[in-house]
């Protein structure tokens, strides 16, 4: 039997997840007052607090994308928060587990079982400083060489891109057969060097010529060298998938990018496209309730009804 060629790999992709995936996109978008960033930044350090604690990658995943499960519908609600709230242990704990059930259903049922099993709790540390830049590190946007940027506002960071890149890959290394845990780490450190280098997008990479794989190397062996060295070591060895897609993780990893950067540009073109119908007939932006029929009558009054 001939090997798969590269098309027949990418094809068995599962578009039964793609609901999931843009719901999961949305954490770059999500804010709450009590807490610095969006939801997919914070993510983002949790995982790199956890993993510099000494946390084994696969228990980082598991949470963080447990974490990111029930954020596609409570955003920042956990069982913390729900506790001083008022609501008891017991069932903002069940609120949580729920909210995860139903976000994994359409998993791989191995994956889904493997998340919903309650995990035991993660220590975290201080994250790694190359955290905090690569959150303030904006995406370059659409470049090609001879033209001028695409630039859709407002500029998702690196530690966002990386963050959903990493969930992503847990989810779809059943498909490939991969690691989860290897492309997790992976996902979450293929920028390393944009924590010092400003994203000059592909126009920018094809100007460095000769100079660009030496300019990136050096830029990642410095955040490499905030790392711990078992951590470093086995951040290094889980970066050896990024070349090429020829391996189960590899082709994990770039289906998570490409779908991470392509979802990011979709999301904003949806958002800036959407029309006031949609939003009142589809999303019930003015939901169904005691008054409803008054603010129907305002909106159509004041011209707004769609």
């Amino acid at each position: 039997m001939s090997p798969a060629t590269p098309e027949q790999e990418g094809g068995q992709a599962p578009p039964a997840l793609m609901p999931l995936l843009r719901g999961l996109e949305d954490l770059k978008r999500i804010r709450s007052a009590q807490l610095p960033g969006s939801i997919a930044e914070r993510l983002f350090a949790q995982a790199w607090s956890a993993l510099a604690a000494g946390a084994h990658p696969a228990d980082a995943a598991r949470h963080m994308v447990r974490q990111a499960l029930a954020a596609t519908v409570l955003g920042d609600l956990d069982a913390d928060l729900l506790g001083l709230a008022g609501v008891p242990e017991e069932p903002a704990h069940g609120i949580v587990q729920a909210t995860v059930e139903a976000a994994s259903a359409p998993l791989a049922p191995a994956l889904r079982a493997w998340l919903l099993d309650a995990p035991a709790p993660v220590q975290r540390g201080n994250p790694p400083p190359f955290v905090a830049r690569l959150a303030a590190q904006p995406r370059a946007g659409a470049t090609a060489p001879g033209r001028g940027r695409l630039i859709l506002d407002p500029p998702e960071s690196h530690a966002e891109h990386c963050a959903l890149v990493a969930v992503f890959g847990v989810l779809l290394a059943p498909t490939w057969g991969a690691r989860p845990e290897t492309v997790f780490l992976a996902g979450l450190a293929h920028h390393f060097h944009n924590a010092l280098l400003p994203d000059s997008g592909f126009a920018g990479e094809m100007a460095l010529g000769e100079w660009l794989t030496p300019v990136m190397a050096r830029a990642t062996a410095l955040a490499l060298d905030e790392l711990a060295p078992d951590l470093r070591a086995a951040t290094e060895a889980a970066c050896r998938i990024l070349p090429d897609a020829t391996t189960p993780e590899g082709r994990t990893f770039h289906a998570a990018d490409t779908l991470d950067r392509v979802l990011q540009v979709e999301a904003q073109l949806r958002a800036a496209g959407t029309s006031m119908a949609f939003v009142l007939r589809e999303m019930e932006l003015v939901h169904a309730g005691p008054v409803k029929p008054f603010q129907d009558a305002v909106l159509a009054r004041m011209g707004l009804a769609a």
